[in-house]
């Protein structure tokens, strides 16, 4: 079970307008499944899958996150790395 008292600082944050929440559609789904077959080898969950996605829809290389092993395999577009935040 989630302590309320823990979700409560990651949705105030989320609130104060420091971090953009993006839409995904079902427009995006064929990306987010082609993605998810290209890693086959070290399964993307559906998760990262938009992650990478959005960074890819949206110019982005940067991504917070605390799963380092596999934002350090991803790519944007198959070939650029991302910049993960925080550093290891």
């Amino acid at each position: 079970m989630v302590d309320h008292h823990e979700v409560m600082p990651a949705w105030a944050f989320s609130r104060s307008g420091a971090v953009t929440v993006l839409p995904i559609d079902d427009s995006d789904l064929p990306a987010l499944d082609n993605l998810m077959l290209r890693y086959t080898d070290r399964p993307m969950d559906f998760a990262d899958a938009t992650l990478v996605h959005l960074a890819e829809r949206e110019s982005l290389t940067t991504v917070f996150t605390v799963d380092h092993d596999e934002f350090e395999t991803y790519r944007i577009a198959g070939r650029r790395r991302f910049r993960v935040v925080p550093e290891r």
